[in-house]
């Protein structure tokens, strides 16, 4: 038996839909339940006329409306992106002194009871379902890692730590955390994914995501023998150049390879931060491979973005701003979610789980610093 560490996302609309809709309701319905929503909410929000909206007090976070007409009218075409559609338009943002971030944690912390449970379950009418054309089939997933992964190697570098690792650290507790630098948490998370795959000399371990190469490095350094694989043609040639850079090319051999193609016997396989791309319709695929490929007695970690399963169950099938922009094809499991597919349909059982949320926090406000003060070279290689 294999065991494996876990460490720790549809209704149909049409123009039709969207043009009765606006006829009718010119955005009151979205006004009145937004107005409902922020009665109860630590914030304030004013509109272009000096009302304020919100339950919060002057010490609140404010957001400024700016076309609130357009927004209303956009929430109701495509609630789940229409909001971040408006932010990208201009017709809302956070209003002078207030951090973006501060405004929306009063949302994100109340998300499944912002709306009563009848409206909530009236979502499929609007919503929009997810597009076939990200399915995370084999050209698929090369088509949707490629939208992200293959932007441009100098945008990514410019705002992470020098080890490239693009997933949540892992910080001391014992210190500080301002203390520490990202690439010292950066090595202390590899460092525990390699440790709870038992990593160590000669063992043949298997990396489904390659990044841009810090953890096969990490592994090699140990006398490991790698193989690791990745759909991102960019990831791959700067993860070459600084594997052979480091005079690692003997253990190290990276292949642009789907996980479905992967073919041998492995002691173990570490996979972070990718599951996120593999899509549910083919979990049982993905985790199959990983069972496929262990060999007895062989040890998986790996470290994955999670949501609540309720959150799960309501999101799985809706096509969100964050697949349209950002991670085509891509989907958040939860814990629960992960149990089940694998007792399903793999020998794999879970035996670990090492929530550690609060690090990606103080990591993403790290890479945020870190783009703000690099914003004028990102500009310079063409992005807006």
């Amino acid at each position: 038996m294999t065991t494996f560490d876990v460490d720790g996302a549809a209704g149909l609309t049409g123009s039709n839909t969207d043009l009765l809709r606006d006829r009718f309701s010119r955005g009151r319905v979205a006004r009145a339940l937004v107005s409902r929503m922020l009665a109860g909410l630590p914030v304030r929000v004013r509109l272009p006329d000096g009302a304020i909206l919100g339950g919060g007090d002057t010490d609140s976070p404010m957001l400024d409306l700016h076309r609130p007409e357009a927004l209303f009218r956009r929430l109701e075409a495509h609630p789940k992106i229409g909001l971040g559609e408006a932010y990208m338009a201009g017709e809302w943002g956070a209003a002078p002194g207030t951090d973006l971030a501060d405004a929306l944690s009063p949302f994100a912390a109340r998300l499944a009871v912002l709306l009563p449970k009848p409206i909530q379950r009236l979502r499929g009418i609007v919503e929009l379902a997810l597009p076939v054309v990200q399915r995370n089939t084999p050209e698929g997933s090369r088509a949707n890692i490629a939208a992200h992964y293959d932007l441009s190697n100098d945008l990514f570098t410019h705002f992470l730590d020098p080890s490239m690792s693009y997933s949540s650290a892992l910080f001391d507790p014992a210190t500080p955390w301002p203390r520490q630098s990202l690439e010292e948490a950066q090595h202390r998370k590899i460092d525990a994914v390699l440790d709870a795959a038992r990593v160590g000399s000669r063992t043949r371990l298997l990396e489904i995501g390659t990044g841009w190469g810090e953890l096969a490095l990490r592994a090699a350094r140990r006398g490991a023998h790698v193989t690791t694989i990745t759909l991102s043609s960019e990831q791959a040639d700067l993860a070459t150049e600084r594997v052979w850079a480091a005079g690692l090319g003997d253990r190290v051999e990276i292949r642009l390879q789907d996980y479905r193609a992967v073919a041998g016997e492995f002691d173990a396989v570490v996979s972070v931060e990718m599951i996120e791309a593999v899509g549910e319709e083919y979990w049982p695929t993905y985790f199959g491979a990983i069972d496929r490929l262990l060999a007895p007695g062989g040890v998986a970690c790996i470290q994955a973005i999670l949501m609540s399963h309720d959150r799960f169950l309501a999101t799985r099938n809706s096509y969100g701003w964050i697949q349209k922009y950002i991670f085509p094809g891509g989907l958040i499991p939860s814990l629960t979610a992960l149990r089940e597919v694998t007792a399903a349909h793999t020998t794999l059982r879970m035996t670990n789980v090492h929530a550690f949320g609060p690090h990606y926090a103080e990591t993403l406000h790290r890479w945020r610093t870190c783009f703000d003060d690099n914003w004028s070279a990102i500009a310079a290689v063409g992005f807006d």
